[in-house]
């Protein structure tokens, strides 16, 4: 097996083993109202409304292809940029998701504060990301390469040692990669009691042992997933005058 391939099958494990991660992380709640952030073609959305023990569930995509696909899945998709206000009114939300989507985000600070609007008092949220720490992009960063989920360009994966995709990137271009210590400070930074932060991945050790090391050393492990609730002590929001009413 070549190093390319090694890379691609320890990447398509982690991602496998995020989105494990963000269910073992969610709490069944049969009345539960759920909304998906990046929801792709729904398949995980259809999983996590499963594992939560409820019929509907909330979806915002930006891309009209995966949306379709994910309205024929059941989940009641909205077009719509993160980066911009979610389509929603405030305190909606018992759970929200964002498995591998803020990294894809640019305003970070709007897409956690527009999160944190969106969910009910006491209700939570998992996200899941790269980790900058882990040992592979340290790794990366020592030769003199780009580590690998830092991106100069929305077209080419470029400068780093491997690179598992070519051609037009476009929405698989990362903007913003966190550290243990960053992805809990800002989460916090915007209100959120950060409740667990999971390590998912170690590279380059197997799926099975790997995952187990990232529990020990979750600040170099190769992905991060964190809970987070909103203070069920706060005084809720008053409605936005940007948050659509009318669902």
């Amino acid at each position: 097996m070549n190093a390319k391939h090694l890379f691609l099958k320890m990447y398509l494990d982690s991602q496998r083993d995020c989105r494990r991660s963000v269910l073992d992380l969610m709490e069944r709640q049969t009345d539960a109202t759920y909304l998906d952030c990046g929801c792709g073609d729904g398949s995980f959305t259809s999983e996590a409304a499963r594992k939560l023990g409820i019929k509907d569930a909330y979806g915002i995509e930006i891309s009209e292809e995966a949306a379709a696909s994910a309205a024929e899945c059941g989940v009641r998709v909205l077009l719509s940029s993160l980066n911009d206000p979610y389509p929603f009114p405030d305190c909606l939300f018992d759970v929200v998701s964002a498995n591998q989507v803020i990294e894809h985000v640019s305003d970070t600070d709007h897409f956690l504060r527009d999160m944190y609007r969106v969910l009910k008092p006491g209700g939570y949220a998992i996200v899941s990301t790269n980790n900058l720490a882990s040992w592979h992009n340290v790794a990366a960063l020592i030769a003199g390469y780009q580590p690998f989920p830092s991106d100069v360009s929305a077209q080419v994966q470029i400068g780093k040692p491997v690179a598992l995709f070519r051609g037009d990137a476009g929405a698989l271009a990362h903007l913003r990669i966190f550290t243990y210590p960053a992805l809990k400070g800002l989460l916090e930074h915007h209100g959120f009691t950060v409740e667990a932060v999971v390590g998912v991945g170690y590279y380059p050790l197997g799926a099975s042992l790997g995952n187990r090391v990232a529990r020990l050393d979750k600040r170099h492990s190769a992905y991060l997933t964190a809970k987070v609730r909103r203070p069920a002590n706060v005084i809720p929001l008053a409605p936005s005058a940007s948050a659509r009413t009318d669902e």
